[in-house]
C-alpha cells in the first residue's frame, strides 16, 4: 500500500480558503465603527475618564491621611454588604482606597462589551441584514472578527484611558502610581474582553438576539453574585474559591496599588483565547441565521394566551421577567442575610459616621445599608426596564411590527403591551427582592413584622427612578428611533454619577442629574412624596411624548 500524499496545490487551496473566511473584515469594521460612532466613545469615556479626577481626587480630599483611610478601610472590611457589592480594600494607600468603588466598573464594562458584540452579530442575523451582507464578497468569519476587534479594542482603550486618568491624578509622584494605575487599567480591559468573548459564544447558541443577550448578561450576573458571596465570606482573609470563579474576581485580585499582581491577568488572557476559539468553532459548524440550540416547533394553532398584543408581549417578555426577578431576588436575599448586626460589628468610629452619611443619611447603620443596597438593586432594575422597553425597537427593526399593525391593532395598543413589562416587570422584581430580603432580615433580627415593611419600602421606593429610564427609552423610540439604544448610555452615565455621588466632594448639580439621588432615603429617613411625584410626572411626560411621536412617524 502507498500512503496518500497531499498535492502542494491542495495545501495552497486550503490556506486560501481559510484566509477567505476573513475577507471583508476591514470593510465591516469601518461599517460597525460608523454605526457605533456615538455609543462606543460614550461607554469608553464614561468608564475611564472619571477614575482619576473623581475617585482618586475625591478620596484624597475626604481621607487625606493614612489614619483616615485606615479607619475607612476597617469599616468596609467589617461590612459583608460592602464586600459583596464592591469587594475588599487591600491596603490603606490612596490608590487602593481610591479605586475601591471603581471596582464596580469591572461589571459595567462587561455590560458594554456584551451589548456591543450581540448587536453586531446575532442581532444582524436576526434582522436579515447579516444574510444580505453574506451574499457579497464577505467571508464567514468577517462579521465576528470585526465585532471582536471593536469590543476588544474598546475594552483596551478604556483601560488605557483609565490608566492615564489615574496616573495624572493626585496619585502622581506617590509610590506605585504608574504600576498601580497600569494594573487597574489592564484589569478593567481584561474584564471587558472576557465578557466580550462570552457574548461571542452566546451569539452562536440561539437564533434570537434577545435570548443571546440574556444568556450573556445572565453569566455576568451569576459571576458577579459568585464574586460577591466569595468576598463577603472571605472578609479580610484570602480570596475564596467563589471569587476565583468570576472574571470580576480576577480583576480584583490583580490588586492595583496593593501588590499589582500582573500575573493574574493571565487568567483573563486564557479565558479570552479559549472562548474566542470556541466562538469561531461554533460559528464554523452552524448555518447563517441558525443557532446551535435547536428551536422547538410551536403548536399548530395559537392558544388563548396569544390572543392579542398583550398575549404576544407576554410570550416574548416572560423569560426575561423570570430571569431578572430571580437574579434580583437572589441579591435581595443576600442583602437581607448580611445586614443584621452590622452596627455592632463596626462600632462608632468617625469613619463609620462618615460612611453612614454617604450611604443612607440615617442614624442607623443597618437602615443605611438597606437603603444603599436596594438603590443598587434599583439600578439593576433600571437596566431590566430599559431592556424590556427596547423590545419595541427590536420588534420594529425586525419587521415584525409592520405585520402586526396590518391587523386590528393600533400603534398605541401595541406599544402599551411592551410598556406594561417595562414598567410592571421591575415592580415585580423589586417586590420579590424586598420580600425575600425583608423576611431573611426580619428572621435574623427576630422581628419580621417591623423589618419586612422597612425593606419592602426600600425596594419599592426605587420604582420612580427606574421608570425614568424606561420613559427615556420610550421617548427615544418614538421621537428618535435610530438613537433608541443610547438609553444604555444614559444608564451608564447615571451609574457613574451615582457611584461618584457616594463620595463627598462631588458637585451637587452633577448628583442632581441622576434620578436615584432624589428618592427618599427610606427606611432611615422620613418619606417625602414631592420628589416621587415629580419623577413620576417626568416619566409620564416622556412616555406620552414617545407614544405621540410613534403614532405620527413612519415605521422604519
Amino acid at each position: 500500500m502507498t500512503a496518500a500524499v497531499a498535492h502542494p496545490g491542495q495545501h495552497r487551496l486550503e490556506t486560501a480558503s481559510r484566509a477567505g473566511n476573513f475577507t471583508g473584515t476591514g470593510q465591516l469594521l469601518r461599517l460597525y465603527l460608523r454605526r457605533d460612532r456615538l455609543v462606543l466613545p460614550l461607554w469608553v469615556l464614561l468608564l475611564s475618564a472619571p477614575l482619576g479626577s473623581v475617585y482618586i481626587d475625591s478620596i484624597a480630599s475626604v481621607y487625606p491621611s493614612a489614619a483616615d483611610r485606615a479607619g475607612f478601610a476597617d469599616s468596609i472590611l467589617a461590612s459583608p454588604a460592602q464586600l459583596a457589592m464592591y469587594g475588599p480594600i487591600y491596603n490603606t494607600s490612596l490608590g487602593a482606597v481610591g479605586v475601591w468603588k471603581a471596582g464596580m466598573f469591572y461589571s459595567l464594562i462587561g455590560i458594554a462589551t456584551i451589548l456591543t458584540v450581540i448587536r453586531h452579530t446575532r442581532a444582524e442575523e436576526e434582522t436579515g441584514r447579516g444574510e444580505l451582507v453574506a451574499a457579497t464578497r464577505v467571508g464567514r468569519f468577517a462579521g465576528l472578527t470585526a465585532t471582536l476587534v471593536i469590543a476588544y479594542g474598546g475594552a483596551l482603550l478604556t483601560g488605557l484611558i483609565g490608566f492615564a486618568s489615574l496616573a495624572g491624578s493626585d496619585l502622581r509622584g506617590t509610590d506605585g502610581d504608574i504600576s498601580g494605575s497600569l494594573a487597574f487599567g489592564l484589569a478593567l480591559a481584561g474584564s471587558g474582553a472576557v465578557f466580550a468573548a462570552v457574548a461571542a459564544v452566546c451569539a452562536q447558541l440561539t437564533t434570537g438576539a434577545r435570548l443571546a443577550r440574556g444568556i450573556a448578561l445572565g453569566v455576568l450576573g451569576a459571576t458577579f453574585t459568585l464574586r460577591g458571596i466569595g468576598d463577603a465570606q472571605a472578609g479580610d482573609g484570602p480570596a475564596g474559591p467563589l471569587t476565583w470563579l468570576a472574571p470580576q474576581g480576577w480583576s480584583l485580585q490583580v490588586r492595583p496599588f496593593a501588590g499589582d499582581h500582573f500575573a493574574v491577568l493571565g487568567l483573563h488572557l486564557a479565558a479570552v483565547l479559549i472562548l474566542t476559539g470556541i466562538a469561531y468553532q461554533l460559528l464554523r459548524h452552524r448555518d447563517l441565521g441558525a443557532g446551535l440550540i435547536a428551536e422547538r416547533p410551536g403548536a399548530a394553532a395559537a392558544g388563548p394566551g396569544l390572543n392579542g398584543p398583550f398575549g404576544l408581549a407576554w410570550r416574548l417578555q416572560r423569560g426575561t421577567l423570570v430571569a431578572w426577578t430571580a437574579g434580583l431576588g437572589l441579591y435581595g436575599l443576600i442583602i437581607g442575610s448580611v445586614v443584621h448586626g452590622i452596627g455592632d460589628e463596626l462600632g462608632s468610629s468617625q469613619a463609620i459616621r462618615d460612611l453612614i452619611t454617604r450611604m443612607g443619611g440615617s442614624a442607623s447603620l443597618e437602615n443605611s445599608m438597606i437603603t444603599y443596597a436596594f438603590t443598587m438593586i434599583g439600578v439593576a432594575a433600571a437596566a431590566y426596564s430599559i431592556s424590556a422597553a427596547l423590545r419595541l425597537h427590536s420588534e420594529e427593526s425586525g419587521q415584525h411590527t409592520e405585520t402586526l399593525l396590518t391587523g386590528a391593532v393600533s400603534r398605541t395598543r401595541w406599544a402599551a403591551s411592551h410598556l406594561l413589562f417595562a414598567l410592571g416587570g421591575p415592580a415585580v422584581a423589586l417586590l420579590v427582592a424586598g420580600l425575600l430580603g425583608g423576611l431573611v432580615y426580619g428572621r435574623a433580627a427576630g422581628d419580621i413584622g417591623a423589618k419586612l415593611p422597612d425593606v419592602l419600602a426600600a425596594a419599592l421606593i426605587q420604582l420612580p427612578a427606574v421608570w425614568i429610564f424606561a420613559a427615556i427609552t420610550v421617548a427615544l423610540f418614538g421621537l428618535a428611533p435610530r438613537w433608541t439604544p443610547v438609553a444604555w448610555g444614559v444608564l451608564t452615565a447615571a451609574v457613574a454619577v451615582f457611584l461618584l455621588g457616594a463620595i463627598s466632594g462631588a458637585p451637587q448639580w452633577l448628583r442632581d442629574l441622576e434620578p436615584f439621588e432624589h428618592l427618599p432615603k427610606v427606611p432611615g429617613a422620613a418619606f417625602n412624596p414631592a420628589p416621587v411625584l415629580i419623577l413620576l410626572a417626568i416619566a409620564a411626560v416622556l412616555i406620552t411624548a414617545g407614544l405621540i411621536g410613534f403614532r405620527r412617524r413612519d415605521l422604519r
